[in-house]
């Protein structure tokens, strides 16, 4: 038989092109004929028209989502995950082939009636369950947001690094005044312009995750048209201070919308312009009032409300207060319930107390440690992590020492229930030792470029090294803990990989 396949992986490097060698030894063995696109960041050659056209079946072996699979609808489909073609590439093919024996092809061009309404959705999946296509949704923002965090994050703690914690305050490079005139304070002898200018980039990139993050998962669920709608919803989660959680519901429901939108059957004269002006302006116009009058009203007056809580808070227990920060930090790690525990911690310094300072310290420490968390749990247990999870761990490092906490967000969208709960505790940890030591910080941010500003500062290190490895220690023992879990309802599956790996 002639077969065709795609293989893409998050990253786009390793696995994408080991599972397409895999699938072209193990049709060779088999007698059968297959062409590989690869999907991989080097970008990929797609499948000619006679290819196409010849073809009796397809195998989707992708973490993430696949461009342009609308090519393939005419086509019987095994869909699976891009290690199952590493690893069990000889099942593959005799599932492939089984599926085309069973399923002959359409005509090029047609979509089976039967089938039409569940390819979009099938592609992610390694498995049956909604549980798999969520995860394959969310991996595929995650993975476009991954350069704008190293990237981001890093040009910010040079920043930091070249100009000290000041550079927060550092006036805009350029400037347009009231006259409407465009100035630069850029000086290239100067090093604080030079830092100036790497930490507004940074930010300015770094403002673009959530955006991205929605933009991709909207995509990931209905293609193209889910890109605006997922757009706009990120960006106005970012305006709301919804935070990466509004995005990922921005994402979700553009995605969703689209899809369901897509279901409906149009005049053959509005068929053309359904993709590229009708879908992405519904779907823009609905998913931005939901995100506007629904999620983001909502978030922003629990912020306000959290704010004024811990205002209450002030004079309680030291420690306890230090926990409740630590856990509002890594809650959700740059949306509003960390921020209303920044917001709290920064105001405080403008009254001089002590008790601010041990605030501010405690919330910096406390947001230093889900990426550090995450860095070290990708270190000591790389198989339990993804290739793209292990290279973001080491750009964590960095981030983490550098107090940016957004460096643990691709983790925490990829995999929430284990991840989140476990950098809570961790946070929770660091800052109740930061407030039980005594450590004070002046300085709103910085991290580590910032401890001879800190108070007790080898003390405050170790907090932070202790949360570090209360958080790593539970995201590991979680994720084995899924692992084996995961590999025992497996088990079964393995021997008739050939009827449960078909897509219909």
């Amino acid at each position: 038989m002639k077969l065709l396949a795609v293989t893409a992986c998050p990253t786009g490097i390793a696995h994408t092109y080991m599972a397409a060698e895999a699938l072209e030894v193990a049709a060779e063995e088999a007698g059968h004929e297959i062409v590989v696109e690869t999907q991989g960041s080097a970008g990929s050659t797609p499948f000619t028209p006679e290819q196409l056209a010849e073809a009796e079946a397809i195998i989707l072996a992708a973490d993430v989502e696949v461009r342009d699979k609308e090519r393939f609808a005419h086509l019987p489909t095994i869909a699976v995950g891009v290690k199952k073609a590493i690893g069990g590439a000889d099942g593959l093919i005799e599932a492939a082939v089984a599926e085309a024996t069973a399923r002959p092809k359409a005509a090029a061009g047609t979509v089976p009636a039967q089938r039409s309404e569940s390819r979009d959705m099938s592609v992610k999946s390694s498995g049956p369950g909604f549980g798999s296509k969520l995860r394959g949704w969310l991996m595929t923002g995650v993975s476009y947001v991954i350069p704008f965090v190293a990237a981001g994050g890093l040009l910010i703690a040079l920043g930091f690094a070249l100009g000290g914690y000041q550079i927060t305050e550092a006036p805009d490079i350029v400037s347009v005044g009231d006259d409407g005139v465009v100035s630069s304070a850029f000086n290239a002898a100067s090093l604080m312009s030079w830092a100036a200018l790497s930490f507004q980039i940074g930010s300015l990139a770094f403002s673009l995750l959530v955006p991205v993050l929605a933009g991709f998962i909207a995509y990931a669920i209905a293609d193209r048209p889910a890109l605006v709608p997922g757009f706009v919803g990120g960006l106005i989660a970012v305006q709301t201070q919804a935070g990466f959680l509004g995005g990922l519901v921005a994402g979700l429901l553009a995605g969703a919308l689209i899809y369901w939108l897509k279901t409906f059957r149009v005049p053959r004269a509005l068929a053309g312009i359904m993709p590229v002006l009708v879908l992405p302006l519904i779907g823009t116009a609905v998913v931005g009032a939901v995100m506007f009058v629904v999620v983001g009203q909502p978030l922003a007056a629990a912020t306000t409300g959290l704010t004024s809580w811990l205002n209450g808070l002030s004079g309680t227990n030291a420690v306890l207060l230090g926990a409740l920060l630590g856990l509002m930090m890594a809650f959700d790690m740059g949306g509003p319930v960390n921020k209303a525990a920044y917001a709290f911690a920064v105001a405080g310094l403008s009254t001089e107390s002590d008790t601010a300072l041990l605030i501010m310290a405690a919330v910096m420490a406390a947001g230093m440690t889900p990426p550090l968390a995450m860095a070290l749990a990708t270190t000591v247990r790389k198989r339990l992590f993804t290739e793209v999870e292990q290279e973001n761990g080491r750009a964590a490092w960095l981030l983490g020492a550098s107090f940016i906490t957004e460096g643990a967000i691709p983790f925490a969208a990829a995999d929430p229930l284990r991840v989140i709960p476990s950098l809570m505790v961790g946070s929770a940890v660091t800052g109740s030792l930061s407030m039980a030591f005594g450590s004070t910080l002046r300085a709103p941010h910085g991290g580590i470029f910032v401890v001879p500003l800190i108070g007790n500062p080898f003390a405050y290190l170790f907090a932070i090294v202790a949360g570090t490895l209360v958080s790593a220690a539970l995201v590991i023992a979680l994720k084995s803990v899924g692992r084996r879990t995961t590999a025992e309802a497996d088990v079964p599956a393995t021997a008739t990989a050939p009827a449960t790996a078909a897509v219909a």
